[in-house]
């Protein structure tokens, strides 16, 4: 099993589908790593690094939505801030139990379904915006 971005997933925003690459390539990753038997030890290393770029990431988004007055800002914010709250729930249940075959499989499942669902609608949607605006 592999996870890859697609050009259907394209937003037509440089920086953020560049953005949406790397955290797909990430994903990738710790499928790949699964496949082989190492799911446990990439699995810190694709929330660590969750941590820290999403919220650069969304932080992008965001900037960019505020810009272009975006009427669903509101709404989308609020779907970053509940992944970023699942990338931490998620980070503590790692801290506690280490890395478990269940914690490898509700990260892959959860944060890549996410991730998926929300690029392909909510972010899709800001892209159908920006695209009428111009």
């Amino acid at each position: 099993m592999s996870m890859q971005w697609t050009s259907d997933l394209a937003t037509g925003v440089a920086e953020i589908d560049n953005q949406h690459k790397e955290i797909f390539a990430r994903f990738d990753r710790l499928f790949n790593a699964c496949s082989e038997g190492k799911g446990k030890e990439e699995v810190l290393r694709l929330l660590l690094f969750l941590q820290d770029y999403v919220k650069e990431h969304f932080s992008a988004e965001e900037r960019l939505q505020l810009r272009e007055a975006y009427p669903q800002y509101a709404e989308h914010k609020a779907q970053h801030a509940s992944f970023i709250a699942e990338v931490e729930r998620l980070a503590c249940e790692f801290a506690a139990e280490g890395a478990t075959l269940p914690l490898v499989i509700k990260t892959n499942k959860t944060l890549s379904s996410w991730l998926v669902q929300h690029i392909s609608k909510t972010d899709m949607a800001f892209a159908g915006y920006l695209r009428s605006q111009a």
